[in-house]
């Protein structure tokens, strides 16, 4: 929703890659350039073995991370990239699997809740009131009313990842409605014609209207 209340007529369907929200490190690859929550997670995890050397942690995944990464690949006898994916984040004991697993089951555990104008409870949701209660129900997060708020709020990112949040301009004016992205290129939102519902995130509609994704903690 773009105010508390704006009534939105859902039919469509965007497009992205990866798979984060909070804690979730490891369900989406990492590399250079990659600017994302995670990677810091992913530093101060390597920091906490002894890999990671500069002063500070940041978002961006730059040279000192591509080393850090390097060097941890290295020692463990994996293939030498400096890409953090699914071969390091097992190194380095990370469980995508679990870390992404509550967003979503949340998430989907109210799909068929009718839409509601201004809504913010089971019993109807409107698009910013659906996003606002299952954050709080399985991140313990919690987010603005209205999506230019959640909007404001959020920290971007190149590309969407499971427990990010896809924002779509489809009044003209700036985000007017939004979903949680749970992988496989689908979000899951509070549609004024469906009530929630998953959506794809390929079709034409979608991706028109699509502004950017955005992670929380």
């Amino acid at each position: 929703m773009k105010k508390a209340a704006a009534g939105l007529a859902i039919a469509g369907i965007v497009a992205f890659n990866p798979i984060v929200g909070e804690a979730a490190l490891g369900d989406q690859t990492l590399k250079p350039g990659t600017q994302h929550s995670d990677v810091q997670d992913l530093q101060q995890t390597l920091d906490k073995k002894g890999y990671f050397s500069y002063s500070k942690t940041t978002d961006y995944y730059g040279n000192y991370t591509t080393d850090a990464v390097k060097k941890f690949q290295a020692e463990k006898g994996i293939t030498v990239d400096g890409i953090a994916g699914d071969e390091t984040f097992k190194s380095l004991g990370i469980d995508a699997t679990e870390s992404n697993s509550s967003i979503v089951e949340v998430a989907k555990k109210y799909e068929g809740t009718p839409y509601q104008w201004g809504g913010e409870s089971p019993d109807g949701f409107d698009c910013s009131g659906y996003l606002q209660y299952i954050f709080d129900e399985a991140e313990n997060v919690e987010l603005p009313r209205t999506v230019d708020d959640i909007y404001a709020k959020g920290t971007k990112v190149d590309s969407p990842a499971v427990g990010d949040i896809v924002f779509f301009n489809l009044e003209g004016d700036g985000p007017s409605h939004a979903g949680v992205y749970i992988g496989n290129d689908q979000f899951v939102h509070a549609s004024s014609s469906k009530g929630v519902t998953t959506a794809e995130l390929n079709g034409s509609y979608w991706s028109e209207n699509y502004i950017g994704a955005k992670s929380y903690e």
